[in-house]
């Protein structure tokens, strides 16, 4: 699922997963995408947002996605400058975070590297 208030971004982006072999979600809002996952039959595996959006925020999504599926795996984008806001609501919680404006190889590096099960004492935990 692909979160981004920007229809070129949107788009973009989209395009880039559709050729990688990923079905995409789009949702233009947070809101947008809260009522296209509670339709869904099945969870997405990757939640892709952008970190700053008109009224929910991605980390407000995030937080309200994963009580619906803990095991979500949360990427972030930002291309905003506050390097406090993102590292307090994002990178200070364990979540991964891909700066924009990004390029494809480094989009799907992010993406690999989001999906990948994180192993911890030799059981694997989920990766934010």
């Amino acid at each position: 699922m692909v979160v981004d208030d920007e229809p070129d971004v949107l788009r973009l982006i989209d395009s880039i997963l559709n050729e990688e072999g990923f079905e995409v979600i789009q949702a233009k809002s947070a809101d947008a995408a809260i009522e296209a996952f509670s339709g869904l039959d099945r969870s997405p595996d990757l939640l892709l947002t952008d970190v700053v959006m008109p009224g929910m925020s991605g980390p407000m999504l995030a937080d309200e996605l994963l009580q619906k599926n803990p095991a979500l795996r949360v990427l972030f984008m930002s291309g905003y400058d506050d390097r406090h806001v993102v590292q307090r609501y994002v990178v200070e919680r364990g979540f991964r975070l891909i700066s924009k404006p990004f390029t494809v190889k480094s989009l799907r590096a992010a993406i690999q590297a989001a999906l990948m099960p994180v192993v911890k004492n030799g059981e694997k935990d989920a990766v934010r």
